[in-house]
């Protein structure tokens, strides 16, 4: 009992005061690019399975999976972004995204590389640049060591907006 009385007053003193502020991302691959995906949006990762394509929709939605009984559409951020088309190989992955409240949907990766955990302060924030078209898909960039990581918005990129 007295070590939860020296606890509280050991944070009540302001221990914790100045703890940076940070957030985890799954780092993915696309093409030579390196994108991250706030890993609160992120439900479920599967390896690549049989799409169905379903007609008359978005060059960028290859089609639909059935996962554990749940109808998910699926996306190629590769089409999405104007990229070269998708090569699938054994690291491809489909990053199934549950952003809040709404359905899932599964975006395909080239490959999932590992989840880093960024402080705020490592991370520029996206001006807005009308001349760069994945400009809008981006909070910010975030440096992890030496590396650069585009931080995806996710509502954006989900987004059937193409204005």
């Amino acid at each position: 009992m007295d070590t939860a009385i020296n606890q509280t007053t050991v944070n009540a003193a302001g221990e914790q005061e100045g703890t940076p502020i940070t957030n985890q991302y799954i780092v993915v691959l696309l093409g030579s690019e390196f994108y991250g995906i706030d890993i609160s949006n992120v439900d479920n990762i599967v390896r690549m399975q049989n799409i169905t394509r379903v007609p008359k929709s978005q060059d960028y939605f290859n089609g639909v999976i059935n996962l554990r009984g749940e109808i998910v559409s699926v996306m190629s951020l590769r089409k999405k972004f104007k990229l070269e088309d998708d090569e699938f190989t054994d690291k491809t992955r489909i990053i199934i995204l549950k952003p809040d409240h709404q359905e899932p949907i599964g975006v395909i990766v080239d490959v999932v590389e590992e989840v880093v955990t960024l402080e705020e302060e490592s991370i520029e924030k996206m001006s807005s640049d009308s001349r760069n078209e994945r400009a809008k898909y981006l909070l910010g960039v975030g440096k992890d060591g030496e590396r650069l990581i585009s931080l995806l918005n996710i509502a954006a990129v989900i987004s059937d907006d193409e204005r």
